[in-house]
């Protein structure tokens, strides 16, 4: 008899984790990781007037996005997004041991936007759900780097350095995943999705030369330039949700 109570209360608590019922007005806060990345590597290259080249590569870049939404409905939540955006790269091209160029860039984004995720069924653990989002913001951008050229007394140096104001990003982006739930008000999320971005930056670099390699600058250049740009790509990534109640069920 024992047994019986014993494997009806554990199959009662399991329907309980087990079933997450979402109610108009109820609320889902959290946070959203994607596309992080990390990666280096080397590449040999041949150079007619170098020879013999390494060129060494890095990169990072990670998206996230905090969200705050309510339930519309049983089964449809809308709400907002805050998103950050770090991103950089490094390239440096050696020879004989000695770094000849090295250029350097770190980007930031930083915007709002809003969201609406759908879930297909509210029965089990494993919430599948689809969502559409669209943010928007300030775009800042740094790169940095130098270049030795020529041989003898031709031989020179450029750095350079500059920066942009009033960037633009718009981010839109179609995701569809699922939602696992760990307990009755927290869940884990892992998605798949398509991203397009657009990006507007205006440069303004300054470039420095020193012939002869001797440490003076001889020649100064200041440039500014508009670059306009638009990207498609896979969006990975994970996250977690917290439900709370909005009216007593």
């Amino acid at each position: 008899m024992s047994l019986r109570i014993t494997v009806f209360a554990g199959a009662l608590l399991l329907s309980v984790v087990l079933n997450a019922q979402f109610k108009k007005g109820d609320k889902m806060t959290g946070a959203s990781i994607g596309s992080v990345f990390f990666n280096a590597g080397t590449a040999d290259i041949n150079v007619a007037t170098i020879g013999s080249t390494t060129s060494k590569i890095s990169r990072y870049g990670i998206h996230i996005t905090p969200s705050l939404g309510w339930f519309i409905s049983d089964q449809t939540a809308a709400g907002f997004t805050f998103n950050l955006n770090p991103t950089g790269d490094k390239t440096t091209y050696e020879t004989g041991g000695s770094t000849y160029q090295k250029d350097k860039s770190t980007n930031f984004n930083i915007g709002l936007g809003g969201f609406a995720r759908h879930y297909f069924g509210t029965a089990s653990s494993l919430l599948p759900f689809g969502q559409v989002s669209l943010n928007a913001g300030l775009s800042n951008t740094k790169t940095e780097g130098f270049f030795y050229g020529g041989t003898g007394p031709t031989a020179y140096k450029e750095t350079y350095e500059g920066k942009s104001s009033g960037g633009l990003f718009i981010n839109g982006t179609f995701t569809g995943g699922f939602t696992k739930m760990v307990n009755d008000d927290t869940g884990l999320d892992f998605y798949i999705g398509y991203n397009f971005s657009y990006n507007k930056n205006v440069f303004t670099r300054t470039i420095l030369r020193d012939n002869g390699n001797n440490g003076s600058i001889d020649e100064r250049k200041e440039n500014e330039t508009t670059t306009k740009f638009t990207s498609n790509g896979v969006l990975l990534g994970v996250g977690f949700q917290v439900f709370l109640q909005g009216k007593k069920r």
